[in-house]
């Protein structure tokens, strides 16, 4: 989590909201990233989705059921749907989304019946500091 809350730090000198990504098999970082939305003009380039593809390229398969996903914040709906679609193992989140996050709030996309893959999840990891983050972030901006 300590390299995903660098990704985030990046990413928010970026002026990127920050979050950040890292995907990891068999111990070892196969990808890594922050959000990149306003770098790519992409509203798809999430943290995870960046790292979601990264790794994906990297082992030639949109497969990654052996590899692990650790991110600052809860995930939205969108990737949620890519963390199953990528039968990602398990997810390790930082802060809670009530607003925007789709795992343990709003739609739990992975307690919907239609979710073909559930992760193991696991949700707090560093949320402090991945917490503050965020919140300095936002309040620069107010």
């Amino acid at each position: 989590m300590d390299m995903a809350l660098e990704e985030a730090r990046t990413a928010g000198e970026a002026g990127e909201v920050p979050v950040g990504c890292v995907i990891v098999r068999d111990g070892a970082v196969i990808a890594r990233a922050g959000n990149r939305t306003l770098t790519d003009s992409d509203p798809t380039a999430h943290a995870e989705m960046v790292a979601l593809r990264q790794a994906a390229g990297l082992l030639g398969s949109e497969r990654l059921g052996d590899c692990d996903l650790y991110v600052t914040l809860e995930p939205c709906a969108m990737c949620a749907g890519a963390v199953a679609f990528a039968r990602v193992r398990r997810l390790y989140y930082g802060a809670a989304d009530p607003k925007g996050g789709a795992v343990d709030n709003g739609v739990k996309f992975f307690a919907s019946p239609t979710c073909h893959h559930r992760p193991e999840v696991y949700g707090g990891m560093a949320e402090a500091e991945a917490s503050a983050l965020l919140k300095e972030f936002f309040r620069e901006r107010r």
